[in-house]
């Protein structure tokens, strides 16, 4: 049992949180509006009538802590992103879940009676952080005919050690959201932390994530390595290059680099945007393609997000403006497509897009969540199956309010 007081635990061992081990062996776990933009023309509308088929899973418990209001327990989050390579076996795919749990401090006094946490109820964005040093992965996970099965983790390592999600000292983010511990006691910062948002499988075995920090971007061997870093111009991180875009900095807070596709073969990366830039309309936000070598810029898209009001579900619960609107995921389709996965947080929507020239992209329809209420709120991770079946994931939070990740394959009667 995880007291209140855990500045003095130790790092966390994977193995032993999560009773499956960390790399080498193998367990099984049960468990543009305002109008909308013209249809693209390698499809109309959706593909079919899609099947929905929720797949059984049981989150891995991390740490269960003692409240005054009963335990908190804390789950392992991978729903962020989801990849798969071609060359990867019948229903493999890659996971990856953001920088760690964490609670808003008038959320950790209410739900769980943190009381002693009121005098930082006023402090703008600050967040109580159960497991300081939780260590960022990613996951294998293998898709079953009626359940999810976690194959692997794969904790990512840097230079100089275990990865960690608490943001670098001087940042905006660190300025923004003050972390302290479950005793509220200030936490330090971590100059190469990360918040993990998104994986790309790439066909050498490697694999692309991005994170928002930085933002920056990470290619992380098959054992979790960091093997190269990149941030934006301007941005100085040791053991990192600073050969990205400039713009990249002038991202929203928390909506940096948010998704991950790479091409099939491998030789560039496209990189989404959560939403537009600081300063700029909330009509549009930007794709980028890279060189997966020289971390070139090669094109800039803009991607047309939906008029707000057309997300039904979300408007009935409360007004939805455009800076609500946020794209989670991207998905390799086939060269010059991808599919992009647009939300708010009760509706998602799945568009195909093609990313043969630069410029605004046209979007057509693949799969929307208003026609499968079945289907919970918060999906932010997709990633093709096969050429007729898609994989989606949706965001636990790491069970700090009690959510479970839901995973779900959906079967096109047609190719995507």
């Amino acid at each position: 049992m995880v007291g209140l007081v855990p500045a003095t635990q130790k790092r966390l061992r994977w193995p032993r949180i999560c009773g499956v081990d960390a790399v080498r062996r193998r367990t099984r776990l049960v468990s543009g509006w305002p109008g909308r933009a013209p249809a693209m023309t390698f499809r109309e509308g959706r593909v079919g009538n899609p099947k929905v088929t929720e797949l059984k899973w049981r989150d891995a418990p991390l740490a269960s802590v003692r409240t005054p209001k009963g335990k908190l327990r804390l789950t392992l989050g991978l729903g962020s992103g989801l990849s798969r390579r071609d060359s990867d076996p019948p229903g493999i795919v890659w996971a990856i879940g953001d920088r760690g749990p964490n609670l808003k401090i008038k959320t950790a006094m209410k739900t769980y009676g943190l009381d002693h946490l009121a005098p930082l109820a006023e402090r703008d964005g600050a967040k109580v952080l159960p497991l300081p040093d939780f260590q960022p992965c990613l996951a294998q996970l293998r898709a079953g005919k009626k359940r999810m099965h976690l194959e692997r983790i794969v904790p990512l390592e840097g230079p100089d050690g275990p990865l960690s999600g608490r943001a670098p000292a001087g940042s905006a983010e660190a300025a923004m959201e003050p972390i302290f511990d479950l005793a509220g006691r200030v936490l330090p910062s971590d100059p190469a932390g990360v918040d993990t948002e998104g994986v790309a499988a790439a066909p050498d075995g490697t694999f692309w994530v991005c994170e928002e920090y930085g933002p920056s971007l990470m290619q992380v061997g098959p054992e979790g390595a960091v093997l190269r870093r990149w941030t934006p111009e301007g941005h100085t991180l040791a053991g990192a290059q600073a050969l990205l875009p400039a713009a990249a900095q002038r991202r929203r807070l928390n909506r940096g680099f948010e998704g991950l596709a790479v091409s099939g073969d491998g030789a560039a990366i496209y990189a989404v945007f959560q939403s537009g830039f600081e300063g700029e309309a909330h009509e549009t936000t930007a794709i980028w393609k890279l060189d997966a070598v020289s971390g070139a810029l090669l094109a800039t898209y803009d991607y047309p997000f939906d008029a707000p009001d057309s997300f039904t579900a979300d408007a009935a619960a409360d007004s939805v403006e455009g800076k609500d609107l946020k794209v989670c995921d991207l998905s390799w389709v086939a060269p010059h497509r991808l599919l992009v996965l647009e939300r708010v947080s009760l509706s998602a929507r799945i568009y195909a897009v093609d990313v043969a020239a630069p410029g605004r992209l046209a979007k057509t329809l693949v799969f929307s969540t208003d026609d499968h209420p079945e289907i919970a709120p918060d999906l932010e991770g997709v990633s093709m199956l096969s050429d007729r079946q898609l994989l989606l994931a949706t965001d636990n939070d790491f069970g700090t309010e009690g959510a479970e990740t839901r995973f779900y394959r959906v079967t096109f009667d047609a190719p995507l």
